[in-house]
């Protein structure tokens, strides 16, 4: 069928029931696959050209084009330029459990959190979009258990549903740094998890992150989204820094926080109550 004479994805829907097709293929990401969003059958997308060179340059239309790669099975780029354009735009188009070795030039932010008000996971949208825009390979994949799908919240910015743990510390150890943007915590476990997995972590600086990061030693703190960038910068530049704050963040978490230590601690604690 031709894109253009039909308007909505409902409309297509009607004739993929009427048809009984069992299979689709769109060319154009945005004019062919946003008829196809939310289809029963498979389908995959052909690349067009304006689709990945114009469309891609306006807000709405990127987030269409994005929802639609994640439901199609496939999509065909007829070059790498293109491919590459493409992969860019959409950390999706990789897996996310398992990056791919050539994608090494990816800086893939983390931040693992339910969406709750007090973890303020759209606290560095606007900034990361921003810098998105200027420099393509920059990333955040915001992971929680309220999320019911994967989508892309703004360009650059991506929603996943929780996954199990093992892929979650999977991804952790392929991601560049593991950020925390909570308005309050106790003692967060997924910060303490990416020390130990050998990950530095970008957190906000609140009591309860400052107990247990020492900025620049640790980890790294920041009060505001611009000092956010200008610190993830810092550290991307600085390969030094990141390894001393990697080994120092996983000597801390081996001597404050390991697992025999706590449990011996609670045994004691529980001992006391007989």
């Amino acid at each position: 069928f031709d894109a253009f004479g039909y308007e909505n994805p409902s409309e297509i829907a009607n004739l993929i029931s009427a048809e009984k097709f069992e299979a689709a293929l769109a060319i154009h990401l945005y004019k062919g696959g946003r008829l196809l969003q939310g289809s029963r059958i498979p389908f995959g997308i052909i690349f067009g050209g304006t689709d990945i060179n114009e469309d891609i340059k306006h807000e709405e239309k990127h987030r269409v084009m994005g929802a639609v790669l994640e439901e199609a099975r496939f999509a065909v780029a007829f070059t790498e330029k293109m491919k590459e354009l493409a992969a860019a735009e959409w950390v999706c188009l990789y897996d996310y459990y398992r990056i791919p070795q050539d994608t090494e030039n990816l800086h893939l932010f983390l931040l693992i959190c339910g969406l709750r008000r007090v973890k303020d996971p759209l606290y560095l949208v606007d900034v990361f979009s921003e810098w998105h825009r200027r420099e393509p390979h920059i990333h955040l994949l915001i992971i929680g258990p309220a999320v019911s799908c994967f989508f892309c919240l703004a360009p650059g910015v991506h929603l996943l549903q929780e996954i199990p743990q093992d892929d979650l510390h999977a991804a952790v150890k392929r991601c560049f740094a593991v950020v925390n943007s909570s308005i309050s915590e106790g003692m967060s476990a997924a910060i303490l998890e990416a020390m130990d997995l050998d990950v530095p972590v970008l957190a906000r600086n609140i009591p309860g992150n400052a107990a247990i990061i020492q900025h620049k030693d640790t980890g790294l703190l920041y009060t505001d989204p611009q000092e956010f960038v200008q610190l993830s910068k810092s550290l991307m530049n600085d390969p030094t820094l990141e390894r001393e704050i990697v080994t120092k963040a996983k000597a801390y978490v081996k001597k404050h926080h390991s697992w025999d230590c706590e449990r011996e601690a609670y045994q004691n604690l529980v001992l006391r109550l007989q």
